[in-house]
C-alpha cells in the first residue's frame, strides 16, 4: 500500500510512501487485539483500595456475653463483621492488574490494529513536523490543514518531540505519541491516525525480529 505524503499546510508533496505489509497489511487478529486492549486498560488501575479486616479494626477484643443461655446469637467481639463499624468480610487488598503479554502478541495486536485503520483509510502520512517552541494554535492549523478535526486524532512521531507534544496535549481529541510508545489502545481509539514519515523507518525497527511471523498471521 502506498499513501501519498501531506505537507504541514496540508498540500501533497508529490511523493509517496510504500507502507510495510507486515505492519499494514495482514489480516487483523481480533483477539490479540483484545488482549492488547485489555492489558493496557488494566495498567492504568492503581490497585490501591484497602479495607481493614476484623483483625485491623480498633477495638475491644472482650466477648460481648456468653455462648450460650443468653437467647441471642453467637457474636464474638465488637470487630464482629456483622456489627457496624467492624471489620470487612474478604475486603480489597493493595494488587496489580498488570497482565502479562508476550511481545509477539504485542506486535500482532499493534499490526493487526493499523491494518484495519489503514484499510478503512484512516491513516493519512505528513512530514515530520518541527516548532521551534510549543504552539497550540500551530498545532490545530496543521490539524485543519490535513483535514484531521473530526473525532479522535492520533499523531505518531518518530522521536519524542517536545514542542510538538506540549502544542497538542491540551486538545482534549488529539494524542500524541513516538513510534517507539505506540500502543494498541490507542491506536484502536483513534478516528484518524497521522503518521510522520519519518515514524515509518521506527516502526520496521520493532517489527523486523518478527517479520515472517506477523505476516504468516
Amino acid at each position: 500500500m502506498k499513501l501519498q505524503v501531506h505537507s504541514a499546510t496540508g498540500a501533497e508533496t508529490g511523493r509517496e510512501v510504500e507502507l510495510p505489509e507486515n505492519i499494514f497489511g495482514i489480516a487483523p487478529n481480533e483477539h490479540a487485539v483484545y488482549l492488547a486492549v485489555k492489558a493496557y486498560l488494566a495498567a492504568q488501575r492503581q490497585g490501591t483500595h484497602k479495607a481493614k479486616e476484623r483483625g485491623e479494626v480498633a477495638g475491644s477484643t472482650k466477648k460481648l456475653h456468653k455462648q450460650k443461655g443468653t437467647g441471642g446469637s453467637r457474636k464474638g467481639d465488637i470487630k464482629n463483621p456483622l456489627f457496624r463499624s467492624g471489620g470487612r468480610i474478604f475486603g480489597p487488598r493493595p494488587r496489580t492488574y498488570g497482565i502479562k503479554l508476550n511481545k509477539r502478541v504485542k506486535l500482532t495486536a499493534r499490526a493487526s490494529a493499523l491494518s484495519a485503520k489503514a484499510a478503512d483509510g484512516k491513516i493519512k502520512l505528513v512530514e515530520d513536523l518541527q516548532f521551534d517552541a510549543p504552539k497550540t494554535k500551530e498545532f490545530v492549523k496543521f490539524l485543519d490543514a490535513v483535514k484531521a478535526t473530526e473525532g479522535k486524532v492520533l499523531l505518531i512521531t518518530a522521536e519524542n518531540n517536545a514542542n510538538v507534544f506540549r502544542s497538542g496535549r491540551n486538545l482534549p481529541n488529539s494524542t500524541i505519541v513516538s513510534a517507539g510508545a505506540l500502543n494498541t489502545y490507542e491506536v484502536m481509539r483513534a478516528s484518524t491516525i497521522l503518521i510522520a514519515e519519518g515514524a515509518i523507518d521506527k516502526l520496521k525497527e520493532q517489527f523486523a525480529p518478527f517479520e515472517t511471523t506477523t505476516t504468516n498471521g
